[in-house]
């Protein structure tokens, strides 16, 4: 693959951590989230009864990572980023606690308005002047997060039922723009029942993004083969990634993966459940009640006996969780 625009030019193989770079990431779980947190709900109202207590929640957050450590997973990628709650110095501290590698991404969550700290600058908005979302976004590439000295590995975009939206239309231009510039790998969040990931593959492609650095998150939502093979034939991943959230069931998400490594498009894919290790902004009771498959086991544990019950390889296997998510994260790159 040419590098030439790609700020890969002289780049080694490593993949930017928590605790820096590792030469090999191992089996990668590529759509996970550590914390997600509501600032101005902590700042405010500290005794939420979810309760937040920093170590604590480390010490819980690093007892499942180190749990899943054990059944097989190495690396998990931290989606978590502005608009989801992203604290990195909290996710630092659970980095300390466990052997899993955790990749930080950078960009923005947001499925129609931009927050006001962008929506009123840059190009449209009331104020107008430059727009900083692709300045902030290669900062945490470059450079690290904040003062925290953590280098982001991936970049994030997202878009909902409304399409893309003016906001959305931003975030996703300058993702492609930081992309340009530093060669970091973009996946999104789409919206499988609008088949809305094609919508993404087109601006991107617009803003001269290599569409085989793209993993288009969510797209094990749908059962639409057509649709799924249409986001391969244009080059992108699929993000098979939300394993344990039953509005799309588990025989449905496993059929879908079956059905795609027949297809011969196990290269193509990548899995994980899209879960949290803790998160306030939902009620864990009901979460467990209405998904009780929806935790950092459930692959381990539940998906890949059904894969391999299902006719699907070793080698599709190791594809899916080991070769894809290193070429995504080094480019191709080997150590």
């Amino acid at each position: 693959m040419s590098t030439e625009g790609t700020g890969t030019e002289g780049a080694d193989a490593s993949v930017e951590t928590f605790r820096g770079p590792v030469a090999e990431p191992g089996a990668t779980l590529m759509h996970e989230h550590i914390f997600g947190l509501s600032p101005e709900i902590l700042w405010n109202w500290p005794d939420i009864p979810e309760g937040w207590d920093l170590e604590e929640r480390a010490q819980e957050a690093a007892g499942k990572l180190n749990d899943l450590k054990a059944a097989g997973i190495d690396t998990v990628v931290d989606l978590t980023v502005i608009g989801l709650g992203r604290y990195v110095p909290a996710v630092q501290r659970v980095a300390e606690l466990t052997g899993v590698n955790i990749v930080a991404a950078t960009g923005l969550y947001t499925y129609d308005a931009l927050p006001p700290y962008f929506g009123n600058r840059g190009p449209g908005s009331l104020f107008g002047g430059p727009d900083r979302l692709a300045e902030f976004f290669v900062r945490d590439i470059t450079e690290g997060i904040g003062r925290t000295g953590v280098k982001a590995g991936m970049l994030k975009c997202a878009t909902g039922r409304q399409g893309i939206t003016p906001g959305v239309e931003r975030v996703i231009r300058a993702v492609a723009q930081a992309h340009r510039e530093t060669g970091v790998p973009i996946t999104t969040h789409s919206e499988s029942s609008t088949r809305n990931g094609l919508d993404q593959q087109k601006l991107l492609a617009e803003e001269g993004v290599d569409l085989s650095r793209v993993v288009i998150g969510h797209a094990g939502d749908s059962t639409d083969l057509a649709y799924l093979e249409e986001l391969v034939a244009n080059g992108s991943y699929l993000g098979m990634d939300r394993f344990g959230i039953e509005f799309t069931s588990f025989e449905d998400r496993v059929a879908t993966v079956v059905a795609m490594c027949e297809r011969g498009h196990a290269s193509r894919m990548v899995l994980s459940h899209d879960s949290y290790c803790f998160n306030d902004r939902f009620e864990p009771e009901v979460v467990r009640e209405r998904h009780p498959n929806y935790h950092l086991l459930h692959i381990s544990r539940d998906v890949l006996p059904a894969l391999r019950a299902a006719g699907v390889t070793e080698e599709q296997i190791t594809q899916m969780l080991v070769d894809n998510p290193r070429t995504i994260l080094t480019g191709g790159r080997r150590p």
